[in-house]
């Protein structure tokens, strides 16, 4: 994880501290570790809870238009989605 982007750092940070799952569990995540339907503590109430985190840590705005299925299907998809928000 030493190569890691602040992105990729925050939004690991964001899942372990909303989600209250381990450190260790959160740094073994890859691009492909499957998220809302694959972890149970993601379920549809904690989904609010992460955006409004990550947009606090990030600095960013995520609408309601944003929000689906593919942003939250992998750790990759979520990193990358919150790039580009932060890009934006």
């Amino acid at each position: 994880m030493s190569g890691a982007s602040k992105v990729e750092r925050v939004v690991r940070g964001v899942l372990r501290d909303v989600l209250g799952i381990s450190q260790s569990r959160v740094d073994a995540f890859d691009v492909d570790t499957e998220l809302f339907g694959s972890l149970p503590e993601l379920d549809s109430m904690a989904v609010a809870g992460l955006l409004t985190e990550m947009e606090d840590r990030l600095g960013i705005v995520i609408d309601d238009d944003d929000v689906d299925g593919d942003m939250l299907a992998t750790f990759g998809a979520l990193c990358d989605f919150a790039e580009s928000k932060v890009r934006a």
